[in-house]
């Protein structure tokens, strides 16, 4: 591997430990002196822990709006309603309380509220000429590391296609890292996100935009990760384990900064918006098949067996893509996630259309391995048996 210079310019303060979500009137009053918006959604209400929010916000003398209609996969229409609610209380400070979609929806609405426009003008990096609002990230969930990440990622209304939309100063200025938060989510939610996490590991770790810094937070990632998961699915209630996830998942969305995924992130997204699979499910199902047509890259089993060996995982450096390509399939089974895209409904003669469209996704130029709408519609097949 040729060497990879950085620049390395971190955005976003990590506060991190139990109970730490108290703190987020302290944190919100350095930052406002107005009025706040929380953006979350229903479920994470009825949790409880946007009450917990409010009264640390009212503490600290802030006044508080709060917005929870987000849907899961937030499209234009979701961060237009947000727009809305934030003119309306003349907001100076926004939270995303929740998981991806919360806070992608926040960082959407940050855009146009400061930005004016529409969604799609700032599908791209760095298309914000002015300075927006400052953001703190409460991530409820372990798995998308939006937290630590300037890009929101939202879905254009009409034609489902999902849209990367980055800007340096769309970044949190405050990420809040607090595991009692994730003790609400129903397994299912926690294995979805946990596969998510572990998928941000793997692909920064091979991107073609790796460099020795992204590696640090790819392979500390993937070390936390594949040690907590099993744990937690085990026993839900281990606060540990939970903190290690939930860490984990912020230094993935960190490696995602400054390195950015491939073609296991671009195989998923048509899958989610054609059949509706879930983010971390399609994702899940699709990376050992990534894994294995990228070992024809040598460079890259290399770095597939450094991932590996930075998670003490016992792998033949030799074979060792097909090995970890294994590791993640029994992850699947452990958290009882089909592999098949037939349990989905998913038939041959939709693989086409999604092969295309896995091909034309952002995040398939920085595969290791070049890679094309033929090689996606092999890699949907095997996937399919």
């Amino acid at each position: 591997m040729a060497i990879a210079g950085f620049d390395s310019q971190p955005r976003t303060r990590l506060v991190y430990g139990v109970d730490t979500i108290d703190r987020l009137g302290e944190l919100a009053a350095s930052l406002s002196s107005g009025t706040v918006l929380i953006v979350t959604d229903a479920g994470i209400v009825k949790c409880g822990h946007v009450e917990r929010a409010i009264r640390s916000l009212r503490r600290a003398g802030l006044e508080v709006v709060v917005f929870d209609s987000v849907h899961e996969n937030p499209t234009t229409r979701d961060v237009d309603a947000c727009v809305e609610a934030a003119r309306e209380a003349k907001i100076d400070l926004l939270i995303g309380l929740g998981g991806g979609s919360s806070m992608d929806t926040a960082k959407g609405c940050n855009f146009l509220l400061t930005n004016g426009g529409r969604m799609q003008d700032y599908w791209g990096t760095g298309r914000a000429t002015k300075e927006m609002l400052p953001l703190i990230a409460v991530p409820t969930t372990a798995g998308t590391g939006s937290e630590c990440q300037s890009f929101a990622l939202i879905s254009d209304e009409d034609t489902h296609q999902k849209m990367a939309c980055g800007d340096p100063k769309a970044a949190a200025r405050v990420a809040i890292l607090d595991p009692t938060l994730t003790l609400s989510q129903p397994r299912g939610v926690t294995a979805c996100t946990g596969i998510d996490a572990i998928a941000h590991a793997v692909e920064t770790a091979v991107s073609r935009k790796r460099t020795e810094f992204s590696l640090i937070y790819s392979h500390e990632a993937f070390r936390l990760t594949m040690k907590s998961l099993p744990i937690v699915l085990g026993n839900p209630a281990d606060l540990a384990a939970r903190a290690e996830m939930q860490l984990g998942a912020a230094f993935a969305g960190i490696a995602i900064e400054n390195s950015m995924l491939g073609a296991a992130h671009s195989a998923a997204n048509p899958l989610t918006a054609h059949f509706g699979v879930a983010h971390g499910q399609a994702v899940g199902m699709m990376l050992p098949h990534v894994v294995r047509f990228n070992s024809a890259d040598a460079a890259t089993t290399v770095a597939y067996a450094r991932l590996a060996e930075a998670a003490g995982l016992n792998v033949d450096a030799s074979n060792a893509a097909e090995q970890l390509a294994l590791r993640l399939e029994a992850l699947l089974e452990l958290a009882e996630m089909p592999r098949s895209l037939g349990a989905f409904a998913v038939d041959s003669g939709s693989l086409p259309q999604l092969a295309e469209e896995a091909a034309g996704q952002w995040t398939a130029q920085f595969n290791p391995r070049a890679v094309t709408a033929t090689d996606f519609a092999d890699m949907y097949k095997r996937a399919l048996a």
